[in-house]
């Protein structure tokens, strides 16, 4: 059962699916990723026409999508390589060895049990029994607040989600946490759009969750009855909910309220009940991300009789426990989640999908392994020292810019100077000694292991916020901003090519993880990041004339990125991704400052035919060569917050008169936006 913590504020680089990771080759040897690649290139494209597929052409030609994939890509391709050097490490520690250490011997048999097919299917769904048990066992609606209480220990999303979060308004300090949860789709507005696609994707899910509850014993009219309820509890829990770009703006998610307060908006869901159950440290406030949802949640138990409670419950606990049951129910999540929702034609081999389990549920355990052999201290120092030169960059900028008054450029030098900056991996390691992992119990495993996380959080509810703790495992692709520490972090899995190389020249390297850090660096001056100061409060710190001009400027990303079409007849939502706009847009702008004040006044030459800054911005284009079934297109626009690969580069490069320049682009070429979009 894998749960999705209650974290609030967290900024990603990438848009990063579950099922977004790449075919098997089946070999033990981590494969090269290059970085400046010369054959990605289609020098039958003006670049001033189309940047994406000159940069990228021959790249998406050569690299169709994987069968077990939905999309495929360069972060993909490092996912890969990462992928192949943490099962190097699972398998060796898998074997038996009392010469093991404890981190060694619980990664290794967490990942042996995951891969234990035979002991899986042989238990069949006796794990999971317990808890559908427990469910059934419910005489009164009135249990219900123990018994999910129970469920969300183990990882089961249903209803609601509690966790603990820095306060929003006095960040140095956890509070208690509850937002909006339990639904299957991954968007409120999923449920509710008339058109043919999604009509049918929801008649799939409801067909699913059928197939699902037979593959537990139930005869197909029960399961069919059963899996309409379904849908239904779902879809009235839609109506109440936020949908992706509301949740955007921090203030729609902040509403901390006593307790008391709590109970009153649910007359009909005791939570000094569900509170008592899961212990707590002790607490008198919490924030209530959504307080609407919360009193529609009431609503929907009180109107349901008790059976269907039970149903909706037992859906997804199922549903939280179909990647470690046996085979049948492995396809089944398969064929919906990732065949009918994403596009991908074949599963990922058992390896990858245990590789994935094992960095989810003990990431800084594997993570030590990964970094002992994939990230030496030499690299952490190199890292740092790019991102001091992109702050350096951004400091100037900010000095510059005409549209903001000196007061508040004081505040956003100031926020800029707080930033710390945390590379590669955590500097004291989680203690997983209080987790038990049993060779042969997958699921007993991925349940024990989301206790584990699930109490972790709770116990730092009143405690001091500990800005050293990471929100991602090491061998990660990815790296985040996040408002309420006021840091960026970039975890050692993309501190590698194609993203950083030793060997490749500046250029290279600051079109690729310069742009990385440029991007986390402007989350903190984006839409969302702009409304937290330089201790992580939610505090304005803007003239109203500056707010104003922001708005302003900001609100022409939001057009430009409305207008581009992601597959068919859906459009990219410039709202939605706005704070991933304003950061590839200020990050790629910053990096080419910085690479500017790099190379200085010294004579620059031709490197494969290129200048320094076409290499810069064609390292930049090739970072983002992807393909994607239209599956997954459609997904990502509907319901993510980043822009699709084309548009990161070509959405970004239009506003820049320095790409204009570098290339040679005539005033009318497409590549040429009028006007221009800038923040920062």
């Amino acid at each position: 059962m894998r749960r999705s913590l209650l974290i609030v504020g967290l900024l990603l680089l990438a848009a990063t699916f579950a099922l977004a990771q790449n075919a098997s080759t089946g070999s033990a040897k981590p494969a090269t990723v290059a970085s400046f690649d010369l054959t990605a290139i289609d020098k039958s494209i003006d670049p001033c026409t189309d940047f994406y597929q000159y940069a990228c052409g021959t790249w998406m030609k050569n690299n169709p999508i994987p069968p077990d994939q939905s999309s495929w890509g360069r972060f993909n391709e490092l996912r890969e390589r990462n992928q192949t050097i943490l099962r190097g490490i699972l398998e060796k520690q898998s074997a038996e060895n009392p010469a093991r250490n404890a981190i060694d011997q619980k990664i290794g048999d967490y990942y042996f049990s995951c891969m234990d097919k035979a002991a899986i299917e042989a238990k069949g769904t006796a794990p999971v029994k317990p808890y559908i048990d427990r469910i059934d066992a419910m005489k009164e609606k009135a249990e219900l607040p123990a018994v999910l209480a129970g469920l969300h220990r183990g990882g089961v999303n249903a209803f609601f989600e509690f966790g603990s979060e820095p306060d929003f308004k006095d960040s140095k300090v956890n509070i208690a946490a509850a937002g909006q949860g339990g639904l299957s789709l991954p968007d409120r507005d999923y449920y509710f759009k008339t058109d043919a696609k999604s009509v049918e994707l929801r008649e799939k899910l409801e067909k699913h969750i059928a197939r699902t509850f037979e593959l537990y014993g139930e005869p197909p009219a029960k399961a069919a009855a059963d899996a309409e309820t379904v849908m239904k509890v779902e879809t009235d829990l839609a109506k109440v909910s936020l949908d992706r770009t509301e949740q955007r703006d921090p203030t729609k998610i902040y509403h901390k309220m006593s307790t008391a307060d709590l109970q009153r908006l649910t007359p009909d869901f005791a939570w000094n009940q569900y509170i008592t159950t899961i212990q707590p440290p002790s607490f008198d406030s919490l924030n209530v991300a959504v307080p609407d949802f919360v009193k529609g949640m009431n609503q929907v138990i009180a109107a349901n009789d008790l059976d269907t409670v039970k149903t909706y419950l037992r859906w997804h606990t199922l549903r939280g426990a179909s990647p470690v049951l046996p085979k049948a129910f492995v396809e089944e999540d398969f064929d919906f989640y990732g065949k009918t929702l994403r596009g991908a034609k074949e599963l990922r081999p058992r390896w990858k999908r245990c590789v994935q389990y094992t960095d989810s549920d003990l990431g800084e355990a594997l993570g030590q392994a990964y970094v002992a052999e994939a990230f030496p201290p030499e690299a952490k120092a190199r890292t740092l020292k790019m991102v001091h030169e992109l702050e350096a960059a951004l400091k100037q900028d900010i000095t510059e810019l005409s549209w903001m008054t000196p007061d508040t450029k004081k505040q956003a030098l100031e926020k800029l100077s707080r930033i710390d900056d945390k590379i590669g991996y955590p500097d004291k390691w989680r203690d997983y000694s209080s987790l038990q992992i049993v060779r042969g119990d997958a699921m007993g495993n991925s349940v024990r292991a989301n206790q584990f996380e699930f109490n972790r959080q709770l116990k730092k509810i009143g405690k001091p916020v500990d800005r050293s703790e990471w929100g991602m495992t090491p061998p990660t692709v990815n790296a985040y901003y996040n408002p309420l520490e006021n840091n960026i972090n970039f975890p050692a899995g993309i501190l590698q090519p194609p993203f950083y190389d030793q060997q490749a020249d500046d250029a290279v390297n600051f079109g690729g993880i310069g742009m990385v850090i440029g991007h986390e660096l402007t989350h903190g001056f984006d839409d969302e990041g702009s409304q937290f100061d330089a201790d992580g409060n939610l505090k304005n710190w803007w003239t109203p004339k500056d707010k104003e001009e922001f708005n302003k400027l900001e609100q022409c990303f939001v057009d430009e990125y409305d207008s581009f079409v992601a597959v068919d007849d859906v459009h990219l939502k410039g709202k939605l991704t706005l704070g991933e706009n304003t950061a590839d847009n200020g990050g790629l702008r910053i990096s080419h400052m910085a690479l500017l004040d790099v190379l200085g006044t010294t004579p620059t030459k031709e490197i494969d035919g290129y200048t320094p800054e076409q290499r810069f911005f064609i390292s930049f284009g090739q970072i983002w060569c992807q393909n994607q079934t239209p599956q997954t297109a459609r997904l990502q626009a509907l319901s993510n917050e980043h822009s699709t690969g084309k548009y990161r580069v070509n959405g970004t490069v239009s506003n820049m008169s320095a790409f204009a320049k570098a290339f040679g682009c005539k005033p009318n070429a497409p590549m040429i936006r009028k006007p221009a979009c800038r923040v920062w």
